[in-house]
């Protein structure tokens, strides 16, 4: 347990490995508010209870974790970047947060809920997270008691493709062949991760994968903050000419409908599941 988290708290992670994570906190909270304003509909299918246990993954500047106290929960958000972390602690400085790895967490005493908004598709090869207790999905059935729940929404199948498909486009008219190694993101249908569920013990008994056209802040530079924000891997190593070059490509190159009125759309495509540790 880290010295900075009350003694009294049920709470206690171990073996922290924290990632090399360079999330800009001041960028996400001033253009990106909407990842958080977006997850506060999949705080109704959580329905935190007071006294409950429950982890945050994937807490980001903590606005989520701070509503699930509010219901009365005892809670804890864990995010892999540092720069996350700091900022949750300074908007948040009476709930507890931690470095942590999705893949590799563990806590000490068993939990009523694990809560992740706009996360699980960071883990890119869902094959081996499943394959010890210390990784992804294991990780999670084992933080949680017999007839835990783990509730979730991240991008699914289709998740930005029309985005993705520009970007690739972009970079291979600059002869950058590695395109797919800079892809960040795993999105899955619902069979897929359903399936990666039950094989880890999980019974889900929802899943939806749905449409969520997002607008973007910042009118104009909604598309050119949303790449610098979430998809800065496929601009790795590129010079700032080259950067601006790619997103304005981009930008010329998406559907008329993803700009509309003088704003930006993001193709957003979601799934949401409720699943049960067996």
């Amino acid at each position: 347990m880290k010295s900075d988290i009350s003694q009294n708290s049920q709470f206690s992670l171990q073996n922290l490995e924290p990632l090399n994570n360079d999330w800009d906190s001041h960028l996400y909270e001033d253009k990106h508010a909407f990842v958080w304003q977006y997850g506060e509909e999949l705080l109704k299918l959580l329905n935190p209870k007071p006294g409950e246990s429950i982890l945050d993954l994937g807490c980001g500047t903590g606005q989520l974790t701070e509503k699930i106290s509010c219901a009365g929960a005892e809670v804890i958000g864990i995010d892999s970047a540092p720069a996350m972390i700091e900022k949750a602690r300074e908007n948040y400085p009476h709930l507890l947060f931690d470095l942590a790895n999705a893949s590799s967490f563990q806590v000490d005493q068993p939990l009523d809920a694990v809560f992740s908004n706009a996360t699980l598709h960071w883990v890119k090869k869902p094959e081996k997270a499943i394959a010890t207790l210390a990784e992804g999905i294991a990780c999670v059935h084992h933080a949680l008691k017999p007839g835990g729940r783990f509730v979730a929404e991240f991008g699914g199948k289709g998740n930005v493709q029309a985005i993705t498909q520009a970007l690739s486009t972009a970079l291979e008219s600059l002869g950058i062949t590695d395109v797919e190694t800079r892809n960040p993101w795993y999105f899955p249908s619902i069979g897929e991760y359903a399936t990666l569920l039950e094989q880890q013990g999980f019974e889900v008994t929802y899943a939806i994968l749905f449409t969520r056209p997002t607008p973007l802040t910042d009118k104009q530079a909604g598309m050119a903050n949303w790449i610098q924000m979430f998809a800065s891997t496929f601009l790795k190593g590129l010079s700032s000419d080259q950067q601006k070059q790619v997103i304005r490509q981009v930008e010329q190159s998406l559907p008329e409908k993803m700009y509309c009125d003088g704003s930006w759309m993001a193709d957003y495509k979601r799934l949401r599941f409720f699943a049960i540790r067996v």
